[in-house]
């Protein structure tokens, strides 16, 4: 596949997806969320275990392109937030881990993919903010994704102020994983992207799908699903194996993939 704006690159088990758009700060145009949709698509697809989203230039991602809204048509300005929560839902919904490298700062739209992504590490100079409150639009889909990291008063703070908020911050309200020094970033990103694929694909990428389902419904239910998704999951040959490497006090070979 050729990539328009983005890069692509698989490194054994790991797969990078890289926005590379820097001189538009790696704005998510229309065409930029559909070529990272299709390519994340493409990538669930293959036999790879997890996925970064990264990002090149002094910008993680500055969120949506205001040429994209200016003047635009309400049925165009439904079909890009429409398109955008289309992407945040193919993010979760790929059997692989994804973990956010977030090297800058991310805004609006920008800060939504960060909340999106299963997992997310930044650099202590990274900043996050949905700034729609400085502004003429309020960041309403941004702070769908952000107020299930960290809760209804530190998201609309975000969201109310506009402010900027930094790595630190961000990792104490549980936005990102954890902040860690520019130059151990990538060090930090591998470790946790490999800690993070250990073990059976495909119970993991069962274990990500039952998360995303329970994790907004009250306990009963989310009880009833999880019951339903485990009961499902101790069967496959993959779980058996594990329960006979246990028991028989040996490593399991794991060979199943989502």
């Amino acid at each position: 596949m050729t990539y328009e704006h983005l890069l692509v690159d698989r490194d054994g088990d790991i797969t990078t997806i890289t926005l590379n758009r820097p001189e538009k700060r790696n704005a998510l145009a229309l065409d930029v969320m559909i070529e990272l949709t299709d390519t994340l698509q493409e990538v669930g697809a293959t036999d790879a275990l997890g996925v970064v989203l990264a990002a090149n230039g002094p910008v993680f991602s500055a969120g949506h392109n205001f040429g994209d809204m200016a003047g635009a048509s309400l049925d165009d300005a439904q079909r890009l937030f429409e398109v955008c929560t289309y992407m945040m839902d193919t993010v979760q919904g790929i059997p692989q881990p994804v973990i956010a490298r977030v090297h800058a700062l991310a805004t609006a739209a920008g800060c939504q993919l960060v909340a999106t992504c299963d997992l997310a590490i930044a650099a202590e100079s990274a900043g996050f903010a949905i700034p729609g409150g400085k502004g003429g639009l309020f960041c309403h889909t941004p702070l769908v994704a952000v107020s299930r990291n960290i809760g209804r008063k530190r998201a609309l703070e975000m969201a109310l102020t506009g402010d900027v908020i930094d790595a630190a911050t961000a990792a104490d309200w549980g936005l990102i994983n954890r902040a860690v020094p520019d130059e151990e970033l990538d060090a930090a990103v591998a470790d946790l992207i490999g800690r993070a694929t250990r073990g059976s694909a495909l119970s993991k990428s069962l274990g990500k799908r039952a998360f995303y389902a329970q994790a907004g419904l009250d306990q009963p239910e989310a009880y009833e699903t999880a019951i339903d998704a485990m009961a499902s999951a101790a069967m496959i040959a993959d779980a058996q194996e594990g329960f006979a490497a246990f028991l028989e006090k040996r490593h399991p070979n794991f060979t199943q993939h989502p």
